[in-house]
């Protein structure tokens, strides 16, 4: 017994002794005071501002945008950073165009067609275009083949050519091929007949207006302005039931038409939209030449319907995120401890218009891209995804073994302080939702720079009008945020840059 009882007591005390151990804490890095200065707070405090009402759901060129760069640029001189655009400038400008239908209708046969009605043209791609009566022909399918050649016996110079879009199931010649031959014809215009056409009125503002898009050279290919209209609309052109033609395109032997376009009026105006990224810069010590990027955009998508829709986890959280970690690198700074490699603090516009904004930054860098050592990108991470109702301590991490070894090595490290579960599931290269190439990191990946994208997944608020400031998990939000400081603080101060030595989807 009495031996027993000692070896019970042994035992007792290893396994309290590697009970102490086990839960010994984990030691201080240099970088932990600063992280804690990223509080739930601090973040609640610059989220209610960025995603307020006030703030319009900053869409893209509009006041609303620009009222949140002018708060996340006091922001960065409050912290203490350098004006990173450029010529002491804080903002990197660039223009955007739109395009927005005036008027626009067709007059055939007595009666008058209307846009989104009965007809609709690409607002983009088609040129302003007043016609009075016209000329049409029927031309089939368009496509001219050794067998058949659906413009033999007639012209369709300066006149307007009608084809038949492709029967359904079948896959005939591309739009663009049937264009050009009709151009090469010499046809002034082409109405694309289908029952798909007709609208019934649906088309609505959407396509009367383009989303934004970046000023091009016009190309010197004459391509004519091309409508897609009902069979109402042939069958006024021409003076006959559209299914008599329609047969005849379909047997391959298109009968000789001719009719008549009373009026054709496409009338558009281009705007100008300017926007803007926002810079701020810590220069580094030594290693200075090097610069590592922290990113998230500023941008949402506005007023829809009459509703302001906020974008407090898209991307008020990601904005928010940014600015406490300049403040924190910043404090480092003051008390002697700053980062070796320079640190760049972008929020960038033009993410929900199609990365836009870092397109425009990886177009026009201010900063030598073959220097860039990482992006470190965050877009939503102040909520819960229906994943992880249960298990709500995680994040989603993609992207980071994409382009180097070394980054999950270090991610994985930087996460010891924090605790969260790094979840992986988007980063499997056959994800259908193919989030790796959604964000703005993406435009650092395609330039061969190593980019983490932190992530909490999308929710039933995602791009609606409930997604506000008072939904968001605060201290989730700034567990995730010293997370990427953490992170951010090993790859700005490590000997040597981060390896470029893998290539994966």
């Amino acid at each position: 017994m009495k031996k027993h009882s000692m070896l019970a007591c042994f035992l007792v005390i290893g396994t309290a002794a590697c009970a102490q151990k086990a839960s010994k804490p984990l030691k201080r890095s240099a970088a932990t005071s600063y992280a804690e200065t990223i509080t739930p707070a601090k973040l609640k405090k610059h989220l209610y501002i960025v995603a307020g009402d006030e703030m319009e759901g900053r869409e893209t060129g509009k006041p609303g945008q620009y009222k949140a760069a002018k708060y996340i640029i006091e922001q960065f001189k409050a912290a203490g950073l350098q004006p990173g655009a450029g010529n002491g400038e804080w903002e990197q400008p660039f223009s955007l165009m739109q395009d927005s239908l005036q008027k626009s209708s067709i007059q055939a046969g007595g009666k008058t067609f209307t846009f989104g009605q009965e007809f609709y043209a690409s607002v983009k791609d088609a040129a302003n275009q007043q016609l009075g009566a016209t000329s049409a022909v029927f031309a089939g399918y368009g496509v001219t083949t050794e067998a058949n050649d659906p413009y033999k016996g007639t012209t369709a110079t300066d006149k307007i050519v009608v084809i038949a879009d492709e029967e359904p199931g079948k896959k005939g010649a591309p739009l663009t091929e049937r264009l050009r031959n009709a151009a090469n014809h010499g046809a002034v215009a082409v109405f694309v007949v289908s029952e798909r056409n007709n609208l019934g009125g649906r088309g609505g503002s959407r396509m009367r207006r383009t989303g934004l898009y970046w000023p091009m050279m016009k190309t010197m290919e004459y391509i004519p302005n091309c409508y897609f209209v009902a069979p109402d609309v042939a069958a006024a052109i021409f003076g006959k039931p559209w299914s008599e033609l329609q047969t005849a395109a379909k047997a391959g032997n298109p009968t000789p038409a001719t009719g008549q376009v009373a009026s054709l009026e496409f009338s558009k105006g281009t705007e100008e939209i300017k926007s803007s990224n926002v810079l701020g810069i810590l220069p580094g010590t030594d290693l200075k030449d090097e610069y590592m990027f922290l990113t998230a955009h500023y941008d949402h998508v506005g007023i829809i319907n009459g509703q302001i829709h906020n974008g407090a986890d898209d991307d008020g959280s990601g904005t928010v995120a940014v600015i406490a970690m300049a403040d924190a690198f910043m404090k480092a700074k003051k008390a002697g401890k700053g980062p070796r490699r320079t640190v760049v603090f972008m929020t960038v516009s033009g993410e929900e218009k199609g990365l836009l904004g870092s397109q425009y930054y990886t177009d026009h860098p201010i900063y030598p891209l073959e220097q860039t050592v990482t992006d470190l990108n965050i877009d939503m991470i102040g909520r819960i995804d229906d994943e992880h109702k249960k298990d709500t301590n995680y994040v989603y991490i993609i992207g980071d073994d994409k382009l180097s070894s070394d980054l999950r090595p270090i991610s994985e490290a930087a996460n010891k302080h924090t605790g969260l579960k790094l979840d992986y599931k988007y980063n499997d290269p056959n994800d259908p939702n193919r989030f790796y190439y959604r964000s703005d990191h993406y435009m650092f990946a395609q330039h061969k720079i190593p980019i983490i994208f932190y992530f909490n997944g999308v929710h039933e608020d995602y791009h609606r009008p409930g997604d506000k400031p008072d939904k968001i998990h605060y201290n989730l939000l700034a567990k995730r945020a010293k997370l990427v400081f953490y992170t951010a603080w090993e790859v700005a101060n490590r000997a040597s840059r981060l390896k470029v030595d893998r290539n994966e989807k």
